[in-house]
């Protein structure tokens, strides 16, 4: 698919994911327009973008106002939101609440691709979150020194399997897996809890397993490995890293790859089956 470069919005939330981002569509020419969210974006996404706009959580009526005024037709969703934030004191514009009160249920892909068709219909559309980052998107492969032992390699199969059922669901998309039984599961607490979680019940050694959904919508939810995945895996003498590839965006690769090759952990891209 050809990329245009020219101006895109970028809808800017947590993490290392928008700054990669914007860094990658400036690099080919893009003028960047940030939308950021407060007290989630980090606000070294300023020095990187050509313009910047901060909204709140919930204000949706002012981000499409936004978007409008910049001109942009083309936006991306990099970095996520906590989901949990929805059960908090979020303050929701009248756009923003009934938007919410025509969702089925508040699972992520509900709302996300609720947001994403009140978009469209502003004409506004939601792109691949990876447009500019194919170079980011691991094949099929170990990545690191370490090869996975015959039973790491049946608790990969097993927890990929798993990790596959629950993402259809869209419950999570990480299982924490040993000895072919399932420790812990992916819920709104996020990856690196559910590492955490794992960990700690199987005291060691366990392989955690990171998928697309089945029929993955690119536009968001994108699994994403950087850095402090690592970090989390380390502090839990966690084995092995598995994970879907050409889906899942690997940040600082050679970073990441170093680092797990200090502390003994494989990384495995697992082939992915064609949907």
């Amino acid at each position: 698919m050809k990329i245009e470069h020219r101006k895109i919005g970028l809808i800017a939330g947590n993490g290392k994911f928008p700054l990669i981002f914007a860094q990658e569509a400036k690099r080919v020419g893009a003028e960047v327009v940030a939308l950021a969210i407060k007290k989630e974006t980090s606000p070294s996404l300023e020095n990187l973008v050509d313009r910047i706009h901060w909204v709140n959580v919930g204000q949706l009526g002012d981000l499409i106002e936004i978007c409008k005024k910049e001109g942009i037709t083309r936006a991306v969703m990099a970095g996520q939101v906590r989901h949990t934030r929805l059960f908090g004191q979020v303050r929701l514009d009248a756009r923003a609440m009934a938007l919410l009160a025509g969702v089925k249920d508040k699972k992520a892909n509900s709302l996300l691709g609720a947001v994403a068709d009140e978009l469209l219909r502003e004409g506004i559309e939601l792109i691949d979150s990876a447009t500019y980052l194919s170079h980011l998107l691991p094949s099929p492969g170990i990545l690191t020194r370490r090869k996975p032992t015959q039973k790491e390699w049946r608790d990969i199969e097993f927890g990929h399997k798993m990790a596959k059922e629950i993402a259809g669901l869209d419950i999570g998309q990480t299982v924490v897996v040993k000895d072919q039984a399932v420790l812990a599961v992916e819920g709104m607490d996020g990856t690196d809890r559910t590492i955490k979680r794992g960990g700690k019940l199987g005291r060691g050694d366990v392989v955690v397993v990171k998928v697309s959904k089945p029929h993955q919508d690119r536009r968001f939810d994108l699994p994403i490995i950087g850095e402090r995945t690592i970090e989390v895996l380390k502090q839990v003498k966690a084995k092995v890293l598995a994970f879907s590839a050409r889906s899942t965006i690997l940040l600082d690769r050679e970073k990441v790859i170093k680092s797990a090759n200090q502390n003994g952990i494989s990384l495995v891209a697992v082939k992915e089956e064609e949907s």
